[in-house]
């Protein structure tokens, strides 16, 4: 049997408009380090395959490590469901771990201890993502190449939603201690940047 670190690809996504936080939060950063940098430079310590999909291909080109290989976005500003499903299409891997590119704490160790679990998970499960306080955390969570089948479904009756489509599959949940829900602190506003910059 493969091992999970032969099976498995990461996929970044970085093409989200950022409306909220009013810049692009791939490029904001945090101890000096653009945020897509610092979660690709986490991305590389788990996989050989990381992958940036974004439709802005030459904006990142300088920051991002030169192993890191960009796909570009066939929809772009249609939300992270429909890049999940734009990238399961393109890449061959058995599983795909999805991050967000504003994830400035995320930790190699907490992924490395998911990662070795996925031989473990049986093959009727389409998706590994952790649960917290009764949402799932998708854009840091792990997701077989045969959900597309469900997912491209689920998309075709209208649905965006992670928190819907989900619950609809087989999924295995991953409770959060603390030292995880730090890790899955993102930054989507102002407010929240700034929270997360004293916590740094």
């Amino acid at each position: 049997m493969a091992s999970p670190i032969q099976t498995f690809s990461v996929l970044i996504l970085a093409g989200g408009q950022s409306s909220r936080m009013g810049e692009d939060k791939a490029l904001i950063e945090i101890d000096h380090q653009p945020l897509l940098q610092r979660v690709c430079h986490v991305a590389i310590t788990v996989s050989s395959a990381v992958y940036i999909l974004t439709p802005w291909l030459q904006r990142y080109q300088t920051i991002v490590p030169a192993n890191c290989q960009f796909l570009r976005e066939s929809q772009p500003h249609q939300g992270p469901l429909l890049a999940l499903s734009n990238g399961l299409t393109i890449l061959n891997t058995d599983w795909v771990l999805l991050l967000a590119c504003d994830l400035p704490f995320l930790d190699s160790t907490i992924l490395q201890q998911w990662i070795k679990r996925l031989d473990q998970v049986p093959q009727s499960t389409l998706a590994v993502v952790p649960y917290q306080g009764s949402r799932w955390q998708p854009l840091c969570g792990f997701y077989r190449r045969q959900c597309d089948v469900d997912l491209q479904r689920f998309i075709q009756q209208g649905g965006r939603s992670f928190q819907q489509w989900l619950p609809q599959i087989e999924v295995h949940s991953i409770l959060i201690d603390q030292a995880q829900e730090f890790m899955l602190l993102n930054c989507n506003t102002p407010a929240e940047l700034q929270k997360i910059r004293h916590s740094d």
